[in-house]
């Protein structure tokens, strides 16, 4: 799985059309995205818990509402060439890449009641339960969207914490919650833990791909899949690997 990082996000400001299209356009259909509500209730698609970093507004997303958020410029700050790229609703992102991508949301907010259910909700809306995983670094969420929607593939963002290591527990505890997929660092996983989730029936998904030899390291370690920031170099890999 070629799972391009809230869209091809080297290329193009990370969690935008831009990203998605950019995706598509390298011949990579699967994305990852970031959910958080708004003040009123909406879902939108940010990584961040501020709108500082990635648009021209300043503060907490959960303080603004929709219709401010719709105000910011969400592509200057990565190029001006990317002026006028917008925070999008969730509900946007389905209905415009539905058939076209496979989404792989990420629940972000801790502590913040309805967050899974609700994502869940419009998931089934759009009848896409079959083209989504619900991931999260924090398990109460992943454990929220397997009991309320077994039918929706799940994925365990882990280990935690800068530096952290392998524990086997990791395992144990996402055989006993029923999650589909566990989801390593890249730069702790071996062909040995690779092999170990395969035997216990898993899907290896990696993250944190920083550079191209996090990526071959994951490719050599026979993981299935990662996100990444620049997918076409993932292509490029897999082609040559497999000619």
């Amino acid at each position: 799985m070629n799972i391009a990082h809230r869209g091809a996000s080297s290329y193009a400001p990370e969690n935008t059309f831009a990203a998605y299209d950019k995706a598509l356009a390298m011949g990579v259909n699967q994305i990852e995205l970031d959910v958080h509500f708004t003040s009123d209730d909406h879902l939108i698609v940010i990584h961040d818990d501020t709108v500082d970093r990635t648009t021209n507004g300043s503060g907490p997303v959960a303080e603004h509402t929709l219709a401010e958020l719709r105000t910011l410029d969400a592509g200057s700050w990565f190029g001006l060439q990317y002026a006028g790229e917008r925070i999008r609703t969730l509900g946007e992102v389905l209905e415009h890449y539905k058939g076209r991508h496979h989404f792989h949301i990420e629940i972000k907010a801790r502590d913040v009641p309805g967050l899974a259910t609700r994502t869940i909700d419009m998931v089934r809306g759009y009848g896409l339960t079959d083209d989504v995983t619900i991931t999260s670094f924090w398990k109460p969420w992943v454990d929220e969207s397997r009991a309320y929607a077994p039918e929706i593939s799940t994925g365990w963002l882990v280990p935690l914490g800068p530096g952290s290591q392998w524990d086997d527990s990791i395992m144990d505890q996402a055989l006993e919650s029923g999650f589909t997929q566990v989801c390593p660092r890249a730069d702790i996983v071996t062909p040995e833990i690779v092999k170990m989730l395969h035997d216990k029936g898993f899907v290896v998904r990696c993250h944190g791909i920083f550079n191209e030899d996090l990526m071959r390291h994951a490719v050599e370690c026979g993981v299935d899949g990662m996100t990444i920031n620049f997918p076409d170099k993932l292509v490029e890999l897999l082609e040559t690997n497999r000619g």
